[in-house]
Parts: structure tokens; sequence; C-alpha cells
């Protein structure tokens, strides 16, 4: 199987990885990829902003599966395109991806599909906000209606800072609080099917001890030793098979990667947000932890062929860091030398914001790498992956040493 990876992140290189590890996979390719696919796969300089151009890229290799990572070619519409032209495609259509596009559009499909989410209002003028606001009172939740790169969510006690967000944006929802801890579950589905993924836990807050502005996360972990045991049977149950059929009833399925952002409340499960794609930096735990071959699998999604399909996983634990430019997230710092990349084993080093130039290796990114480790457990995880961190070198660069602590811990009281 020939196969077209569109994205350069570090969610898109440990896709690659699972891709080229299914022995299915005879030929990857990347666009436009980064250094360290480029190791594994043929890189192609296109933009994944520019629809016919990955088009025309895939028609020209001839490939039999384009896999879409990142969230813009999306809603954008690149999956619509691809499948006009007679290329089996993973990844929403344009509608479909407006889950994540709309945070207004996906209220309404959780409504109508009787999902339980927050309570919420969407406003367009700066007397709909303060009414908004004042009616949820603090902590104030405000999102960006639409794709913001990560950074459209504030969460804040402040009311100046939430009305500055808000009146900041186009469209805006504004939020009741959901208080509880908040896990990613991910579920691949063919149009009619959703088979649900394991939970994973990601960390938003740019400083240790979730201190510092939010940003498109600094680390993550699989397993949830803490979780309820039926987390993945509930969420199926009450999220994911209903937003599959709503979607299927509304002539806009989803084919692709649907991922739930919950927050476990006193009052039960709760959907904080949809993406219409893999997580980052999660996917970069849970690859590495999924024992079913990964090409097989999307191939089988996007050919509406899941029904005989059930996801295997390893027993190994992973954790994964970030290791951020300096400035990250408001203002990061590019073009650092990075130095003394180590190879321990079992420990994988995703490149995100990275780029060669001439022979140097230099940051190109607000997130520059992604350093998962895999363990027996969660403390033996965590353990390879700081090792391997706290070895690279890039001047200024920084990384939380929080990344699931709290779990490690907890587990070894179990």
């Amino acid at each position: 199987m020939k196969i077209l990876l569109v994205g350069s992140g570090g969610r898109e290189h440990a896709l690659a990885l699972g891709l080229q590890a299914d022995s299915a996979c005879t030929e990857l390719h990347c666009a436009p990829g980064n250094p360290g696919t480029s190791q594994i796969a043929t890189n192609h300089l296109v933009a994944v902003t520019d629809n016919t151009a990955i088009v025309e890229l895939a028609k020209n290799l001839s490939v039999d599966l384009v896999v879409i990572g990142p969230e813009v070619p999306l809603v954008n519409g690149v999956a619509d395109l691809l499948r006009a032209a007679g290329i089996t495609t993973f990844g929403p259509s344009k509608a479909a991806a407006q889950l994540e596009g709309s945070k207004h559009f996906a209220k309404g499909v959780m409504r109508d599909a009787g999902v339980p989410t927050s309570r919420s209002f969407t406003c367009e003028n700066q007397e709909e906000i303060e009414s908004a606001l004042d009616a949820f009172g603090a902590p104030y939740v405000v999102k960006d209606d639409g794709l913001a790169a990560g950074k459209g969510v504030v969460v804040t006690d402040d009311r100046a800072i939430a009305l500055a967000h808000a009146l900041s944006c186009k469209r805006v929802v504004i939020e009741e609080y959901l208080n509880g801890p908040e896990i990613s579950l991910f579920g691949i589905s063919d149009g009619r099917n959703i088979l649900p993924m394991q939970p994973a836990q990601d960390f938003k807050r740019a400083y240790d001890f979730d201190e510092g502005p939010n940003t498109g996360g600094m680390g993550a972990y699989s397993p949830l030793p803490w979780a309820p045991d039926d987390i993945v049977d509930e969420t199926y149950e009450k999220v994911l098979a209903p937003m599959i059929a709503e979607m299927s009833a509304r002539g806009t399925p989803f084919v692709g990667l649907l991922y739930a952002g919950l927050a476990l409340t006193d009052h039960g499960l709760r959907v904080i947000e949809f993406n219409a794609r893999f997580g980052d930096p999660e996917t970069q735990v849970l690859i590495p932890r999924l024992k079913t071959p990964l090409a097989t699998l999307l191939y089988k999604a996007a050919t509406d062929s899941l029904d005989d399909v059930a996801l295997e996983w390893r027993d190994e634990s992973a954790v994964t860091v970030v290791l951020a430019a300096p400035g990250y997230p408001d203002a990061p710092q590019v073009n650092g030398a990075i130095t003394k990349i180590p190879v321990i084993a079992d420990t994988q080093i995703f490149h995100a914001g990275t780029t060669q130039s001439g022979d140097a290796l230099v940051s190109a990114g607000g997130r520059v790498m992604t350093i998962t480790g895999l363990g027996e457990d969660l403390t033996q995880a965590r353990d390879r992956a700081y090792r391997a961190i706290s070895q690279i070198e890039l001047s200024g660069s920084f990384y939380r040493s929080d990344i699931a602590l709290n779990a490690s811990v907890a587990e070894k009281g179990n």
C-alpha cells in the first residue's frame, strides 16, 4: 500500500512511524513532513493549506491512501477534493470537520445527539458577551468559535481578561466551567462504526503545576490508572456512537478520527470539545501503544470496513514530554541549533517544529520536539522520557517537569 501523510508536526511523525511499521505499507510519503519523517519516508515540499497541490501530489504518486493529520486542510475541504478524484482518504469531509471548525456547530450536533456537555451561549456582540459572562460567572470559559491553533480558549477568574478575549473573536462561545479531571478519548470511524481508543491525558498549561498560558499541549500519558474502569465503554455509548449516528443522519457522515475532550465532573461525563483529527501530543503516546497495524486500520476506516475490527493494545505505559522553544506560546524564538539528541532504548523522539539548515538541525516552531518514553509502568516510562529530554540542547528551551507525575505516584500507591 502506497500512502501519503499530510502534515509536518510531532503527531505526523508519530503517525508516520506507525504507518511505516505496518507491513501493508510498501511506500510512505509525507507532505510536507519534517526532518524526522525524512528518515522513514519521502518528504514533498507541499503546504498543508494548498488543496490543489495536495490532490495533484496524491494523483502523481498514485497513492492507495491519503491520511490527513492537521485540522486546517480538513476544515478547508481537502478530503472532499481527494475523494472526488477517486483517492481513498482518511479524514472527514469539510462539512463533518465543522465539529472542530466551529464550536457553535459542535454544540448543535451534541444537542441533537443527546450528548452531555456544558451549557453555553454563542455571542456575536458585546451585549451578548457581557450577559453570558454574568450568567455563568467565574471561572469564565471563553472559546473562539473557529480554529485558533490551540490558543483560542481562555479560562480565567478575571472578567476583564475574559471580556477582552471574547471581543477579539468574530464569534465566541461562552460556557459554564466544568470542574473535574480532563481526559482525551479518540475514536476511529468509517462513517457508521466507531472504534474507541485508549484514553490519554494531556497538559495544556505551559508551566509546572498547570500554571501559565494555554498551549497546544506540553505532554501526555496513557493509560490512566485513576480513570473509571468503564470510561471507554461509557464514552462510546454516551458520546462517540451518538455523534457518529447524528452526523450520518444529517447526511454528513464522519470518516476519520473523532477526538473527544472530556471532563469527569461530579455530575458525570461531559464533553468539553471535539477535534476532527488525531490530537497532539496524545498521538505520541497512543500510537506507540497500539498493537493493531495502523495502515491497515486507517485504510479499513476510509473504505467503510470496520465492522469486524477490534483494537489491540500493548501492555506498556507511555509518557511524552514536549521540548518548547524560548518564548512559547506567545512569541516562540526560532532558528536555534538543536544538538545532542540521544538514542535510548524504549524512547522515541518525534520532530515537530524543526527544520534542516545545511548540516544543522534548528528550531522552526514553538513545540520543537516530543519525547516519548515507554515502560512497564508510568514511573519507568516518564523516567525514560525525562532522561532523554534532559540531554537535548537547545538554548533557552524549556519543558514541564511534572508530566504524569501525580498519576505515576497514584499508580505506585495502588
